[in-house]
């Protein structure tokens, strides 16, 4: 069997240090656990483009939900691993049919995947040593679980989970079946991000932290008003909703018409939120808030279909100090430069970052401020310029992102967007808006999993389910 060469190196945007290259064969990178105890870090791990001369010693690689990100994701693997993906799944034919037309030109092999319109079909196989979910959300719970069970290791995008006990669900399997999942909370492998934590937060310049501010100002809230048609025969309109509330037909819920109703999701406050919050636990070593409120409404747009809100305002409570969202989809941002943001307040400056930038503000009048830069890989991936809506600034986060899943199955240790990780700050953020919904703040007890003497915000931690589809809380 032909080996894998893995090198492995430092994180990327901290050291870029080398150790020897190191051969491993394609049981090793599955099975392998003695890397951990070198004391080699293993976010930078690169996997070797030529690891695999065969196509049947090359991981076996599957994706469901072939949509916008989907294949974003799927692409950024490509450029990283030697994986040869297999299989694809969705419920729209023409968008499967693209995304085979596309991996068959991107995968070396050339290969094009087979197709399935049910995920189900695509797992029962058990042929597959990786999975990546990018359907909408109200399928992620379902979706990892299956896959997790059919012995696959999964890249689940965010958020993880559309209630509080599907997530516990997710992380319950993963840890019960022993697999790696991370998820696609991609800004802790952000090379300018990495980055300012190392050189600002870890090194002390902000000095004792007070505040902590999360904002996301995008008019990305879709609002309108399409009549009812006919389902086009190329959509699996049916399993396409799955389990959630049925909707009548209005068009292609593709690529954010579907985000913009809470039957699929948890509004701007999970989709936007859940990323900028997930960022300042990470950089400050945060874990559960102890308690969440949260305010807000549809305020200003008021003319179409769309049910999520356009303005909301969440805090979530700490022993030092608070962490405050707000988002609207309306108006303009205070700072044009960090429209979608995180803002670090300590007694000695202010760290502003953001996928595109960073900058620490010293208070010290004779301190230098520090900029950090977005960085762009399109030399080293010129094919990313020509890809369809990628996200020029996000590809090389995510290609760092795979890397560091890459190095979790090989040693099988936790990635650095560890489902539990996503699991916290998904829930944090579907509190958020149940807070919002009853009015009080909500004080949650994670050891228990439930929020402290509010049997009324306890019902509100598990979603109904559109029947046939049986919640994950409910199985066993």
């Amino acid at each position: 069997m032909p080996n894998m060469i893995l090198k492995s190196s430092f994180f990327a945007g901290t050291e870029n240090k080398k150790s020897p290259a190191r051969s491993f064969t394609r049981r090793d990178f599955f099975k392998v656990s003695s890397i951990a105890a070198t004391g080699v870090a293993l976010g930078g791990l690169e996997i070797s483009r030529s690891a695999y001369a065969a196509g049947s010693d090359q991981p076996k690689v599957g994706l469901i939900g072939c949509g916008w990100y989907g294949k974003s994701d799927l692409c950024r693997l490509i450029q990283v691993s030697p994986v040869e993906v297999v299989s694809l799944c969705d419920v729209d034919k023409n968008m499967l049919a693209g995304a085979s037309d596309l991996i068959s030109q991107r995968q070396k092999s050339k290969r094009r995947p087979a197709t399935f319109g049910d995920y189900r079909e695509m797992l029962a196989a058990k042929n597959l040593d990786i999975v990546l979910v990018g359907s909408p959300d109200h399928w992620h719970a379902l979706q990892c679980i299956a896959a997790i069970e059919s012995g696959a290791d999964v890249y689940c995008q965010k958020p993880i989970s559309r209630d509080v006990r599907e997530g516990q669900a997710m992380l319950a399997a993963a840890r019960k079946h022993q697999r790696v999942v991370q998820i696609g909370t991609q800004r802790k492998s952000t090379p300018h991000l990495i980055d300012a934590r190392k050189q600002v937060v870890d090194a002390g310049l902000l000095g004792k932290v007070g505040h902590v501010e999360l904002c996301c100002y995008f008019h990305m809230r879709a609002n309108g008003n399409p009549p009812e048609e006919p389902v086009p025969d190329f959509l699996d309109y049916e399993m396409w909703s799955g389990p959630a509330p049925w909707r009548a037909y209005d068009g292609l819920p593709h690529k954010r018409w579907w985000r913009t109703f809470m039957e699929y999701g948890n509004g701007i406050m999970g989709d936007m939120c859940v990323h900028k919050f997930d960022t300042a636990r990470w950089m400050l070593h945060l874990g559960w808030p102890k308690r969440i409120s949260s305010a807000g409404g549809i305020f200003v747009e008021k003319g179409g279909k769309s049910n999520i809100a356009d303005t909301q305002t969440a805090t979530f409570e700490y022993d030092d100090f608070d962490v405050v969202w707000q988002h609207r989809t309306w108006g303009t941002p205070p700072d044009p430069d960090y429209p979608w943001a995180l803002f670090i307040y300590g007694e000695k400056g202010t760290l502003k970052a953001s996928t595109m930038r960073a900058d620490f503000l010293p208070m010290d009048p004779n301190a230098k401020p520090i900029h950090f830069e977005c960085l762009y890989e399109r030399e080293q991936y010129p094919e990313d310029v020509n890809e369809p809506d990628i996200e020029l600034n996000a590809a090389p986060a995510t290609r760092q992102h795979m890397k560091d899943f890459l190095a979790a199955i090989a040693t099988r240790g936790r990635p650095v967007a560890d489902i539990e990780q996503g699991h916290i700050s998904t829930a944090s953020c579907i509190l958020a808006n149940n807070a919002m919904k009853l009015g009080r703040p909500l004080v949650w007890d994670h050891a228990k999993g439930e929020v402290k003497g509010d049997p009324e915000a306890n019902g509100l931690l598990q979603r109904p389910y559109r029947g046939p589809w049986v919640h994950p809380a409910g199985m066993a």
